[in-house]
């Protein structure tokens, strides 16, 4: 596999034309029988089936998305330790996720999809570790040196696969982005999206104007698109004009169904607001975002009508 070597993302970034993105992969997965009631959720199967997260890349790529997100949004060291794996063995497993997704893209290529296909190697918050919900509430209590020193190891691991850029999800709070920039800085060359968790329109969760947020974060190297993901998608269209007006990078949107995480009961709950669909997809094409697709509880067809909806825009 090769090592991560930006370019041809950064090109498609720089070519202007939108790119679709995959959409909640534990929903996939569990729609194919895979049990992720468990703190590391999908990160697990890394070890007991990645057979499993090969097939539900590859049902994204088929729906029509570019870019396959990796099963590490969980995988940490300090989570795989818990489970009795030591650090060789967890930067293996991290390794894994990428060679999982790259394997379903050479599949994906074979049968005749167009490329180009990305991969994008996940990187979730700190809160993710704790698998308490803290990633939908922010506030942890830690310097943004202790949280580099969280993310350190794991950025160094995902920047030396063959991903094709870094996925830096769901952050809650502005001092976790710092933290994140800091370290792309210690990594001349890698590449990669913050996109963050928001409450409303107009704030991540913990509470930071996403206008700040964005600015902390728009001119640090090697960051090459943000915006916001596993955020309600009724808040979608007015936080793309607020990026807007603080930032020229390239926006990404992938937003959850619009129901609440349970972090007691492990399952989403509530009813869904706002639509992810081709008809807010071009919505959102249309107020300026680039990358655009789903997270939790998004599914490949969704995905399907998104890929559509944006060819329609850019032929158009």
């Amino acid at each position: 596999m090769r090592r991560m070597d930006s370019h041809h993302f950064r090109e498609a970034l720089r070519a202007g034309r939108p790119l679709v993105l995959d959409g909640g992969l534990a929903t996939q997965l569990e729609a194919q029988g895979a049990d992720l009631s468990d703190r590391l959720w999908s990160a697990r199967l890394l070890v007991e089936a990645p057979d499993q997260i090969v097939a539900a890349h590859l049902a994204f790529y088929r729906a029509g998305a570019q870019v396959a997100t990796t099963a590490s949004y969980q995988a940490t060291f300090e989570g795989f330790a818990a489970r009795g794996l030591d650090h060789d063995a967890a930067a293996d497993l991290l390794c894994r996720s990428v060679e999982l997704a790259d394997r379903a893209r050479v599949m994906a290529l074979d049968e005749g999809i167009a490329g180009p296909l990305f991969v994008a190697a996940s990187i979730g918050p700190y809160g993710a570790m704790l698998a308490d919900g803290s990633e939908y509430r922010g506030g942890y209590g830690r310097t943004v040196a202790e949280l580099a020193d969280f993310h350190r190891e794991r950025f160094r691991v995902l920047a030396g696969t063959g991903a094709d850029v870094l996925a830096v999800e769901t952050i809650p709070e502005v001092e976790e982005a710092r933290a994140v920039t800091a370290l792309l800085g210690e990594l001349p060359g890698t590449a990669a999206w913050i996109s963050f968790s928001c409450a409303d329109g107009g704030h991540l969760r913990g509470g930071t104007p996403i206008e700040e947020a964005v600015l902390a974060i728009k001119d640090a190297p090697g960051v090459v698109a943000t915006g916001v993901n596993c955020t309600a998608p009724e808040h979608v269209d007015e936080l793309i004009t607020r990026i807007r007006s603080v930032s020229s990078l390239p926006i990404a949107v992938y937003p959850n169904s619009g129901e609440g995480w349970d972090a007691a009961a492990r399952r989403w709950a509530g009813a869904t607001a706002g639509r992810v669909d081709g008809e807010a997809a071009a919505r959102w094409r249309s107020a300026g975002a680039q990358l655009i697709g789903g997270c939790c509880r998004v599914s490949p067809s969704q995905v399907g009508a998104i890929g559509r909806a944006l060819a329609i825009v850019a032929d158009g």
